[in-house]
């Protein structure tokens, strides 16, 4: 652990949120030096439980290790009286208060945004939902594959007669953790000039929608409707993506005469099928490096098509420093992408791993002013839990 000279030090942010979205937008702020609080069930928050592609870790599993770094654990019982009461402690010396409770939820356990503003008035409230806060689809579950496909971008990719295909990402949790990331900072600067909070909503729909900007506002179809050749084509040995070649100079260099003469800006569009069929024909004949560096000394865009493993292994991927190295005292050594942006001043950093369900209950709750007796009465209630931290050495 190092002490937060990050941009956001001395922010306060409540996490109450699960999955995806919202942990993500949290630990980005945890990330530039908010102190972050996970507020988990006594159990710990589903995301423990639900280990994407079965990498359930030692103590934590890979998908909670990956969304929820720096951050303290404070595990309470919203059920109980108690535990909602301590809650609310908490959110009156915080900053920001993020929850994706499904609708109705929030209010039910007294943590919707007309109540935290009664004890808080300056407080930066972040809803994030499906669809939004009210409207037809106000209680449809919000999840990434179902967004994916009401957006319309499966349908605008692919070629004609495709079935439609999610991508490769969680895409819609992504971008709406990006979403709400971006609020709370406007949020936060509103506040710095005026000393009002707000209320902040974010819906996954909305997030995943204005994304396709260009998409919807000026073409047809997803960004592969452009001027031949332009896509991703095999080689002898792999495959490369190539975008925008000057079709007679790539006809020269690729050994396909039929090019000369011909106008990227008229035949591009015109014989797009006959262009495509007889660059992936000629590209399949040697290998991916040498198309990289014939065609790229050229001025041609061209470039890899990276796997996992050669992304992590890419030179400018290593020397950009993308990804971060750190031992967690229960899952070793941890490889994970990093920061995407780099400040001169305030540098983000890593302060701390994935912590354990209530890891820091005990020490948050008397941050708040809980004298020892009552934290020691939740706990022996069941309203809080505390897990005993695991020595770094261990």
């Amino acid at each position: 652990m190092t002490e937060s000279r990050g941009v956001l030090a001395g922010y306060r942010v409540i996490d109450c949120s699960i999955a995806m979205a919202g942990p993500f937008a949290a630990q980005r702020l945890g990330d530039l030096g908010a102190d972050v609080i996970k507020v988990e069930p006594t159990t710990g928050e589903w995301q423990r439980h639900a280990a994407a592609g079965g990498a359930t870790g030692n103590e934590i599993n890979v998908s909670f290790l990956s969304l929820n770094r720096n951050k303290r654990s404070v595990a309470l019982d919203l059920k109980n009286a108690d535990g909602k009461h301590a809650l609310r402690e908490l959110i009156a010396g915080a900053d920001v208060f993020l929850q994706n409770y499904r609708p109705g939820v929030a209010a039910r356990l007294g943590v919707d945004y007309e109540s935290l503003r009664a004890i808080n008035p300056s407080i930066v409230y972040v809803s994030i939902s499906g669809y939004g806060e009210d409207g037809p689809y106000r209680d449809r579950p919000g999840q990434d594959l179902l967004l994916q496909a009401m957006s319309g971008a499966m349908l605008s990719a692919g070629r004609h007669g495709d079935e439609p295909a999610p991508a490769g990402q969680y895409l819609a949790d992504a971008v709406t953790a990006s979403t709400a990331f971006e609020g709370v900072l406007a949020a936060l600067l509103h506040r710095e000039r005026t000393g009002e909070g707000q209320l902040v909503t974010v819906n996954m729909l909305d997030a995943l929608t204005t994304l396709q900007m260009q998409e919807l506002s000026a073409e047809p179809h997803a960004h592969v409707y452009i001027r031949a050749p332009y896509g991703v084509f095999a080689t002898s040995d792999g495959f490369v993506a190539l975008a925008f070649a000057d079709l007679h100079e790539l006809g020269r260099l690729i050994g396909e005469p039929s090019f000369e003469g011909w106008n990227s800006e008229v035949e591009g569009w015109t014989r797009r099928d006959e262009i495509h069929a007889k660059t992936a024909a000629r590209l399949r004949e040697k290998p991916a490096g040498y198309w990289i560096e014939t065609l790229g000394a050229a001025g041609m865009w061209i470039g890899p098509v990276h796997g996992y493993q050669e992304l992590v292994d890419d030179p400018q991927i290593v020397h950009n420093g993308t990804f971060i190295e750190y031992d967690h005292p229960t899952e070793g050594h941890v490889k994970t992408p990093g920061f995407p942006y780099r400040f001169s001043q305030t540098p983000p950093q890593l302060y701390r791993g994935a912590p354990l369900v209530g890891e820091h209950t005990r020490e948050i709750l008397a941050e708040a002013g809980l004298d020892d007796e009552r934290i020691e009465a939740l706990l022996a209630s069941g309203a809080a839990r505390s897990t005993d931290p695991v020595p770094a050495e261990a």
